[in-house]
């Protein structure tokens, strides 16, 4: 790893660029205080991802296609109160405020 400053780093960037693509990793600092890396990021995919990798490792329980009991989608669409909620209203967000339009001035001539 290649420790350099700010000043450095700015003169010889294009070799410092280089070197990172060569995969070595560039510390830069300022003041001698670590503030940044420069490090490759990794290439793109040149081939299509495997499919059907983890056949046979997931099961899907005969209960995950059945309806869901009614309280459950009522507290989905904010019909249900939940316990902890119990005696204060519910908030799906804040207060609106009221805005306030602001008067064009006149340009003076």
């Amino acid at each position: 790893m290649k420790v350099v400053n700010i000043y450095e780093a700015k003169a010889k960037l294009s070799e410092y660029l280089d070197a990172v693509a060569g995969g070595e990793r560039v510390l830069i600092c300022k003041r001698n205080q670590p503030v940044a890396e420069l490090r490759a990021i990794p290439g793109a995919r040149t081939s299509q991802r495997p499919v059907g990798r983890a056949a046979g490792r997931l099961q899907v329980p005969p209960g995950f296609f059945e309806p869901l009991p009614e309280e459950i989608v009522d507290g989905f669409a904010g019909l249900g109160e939940p316990q902890r909620l119990a005696g204060r209203p519910a908030r799906v967000a804040e207060a609106g405020g009221e805005y306030r339009v602001r008067s064009r001035r006149r340009r003076s001539t």
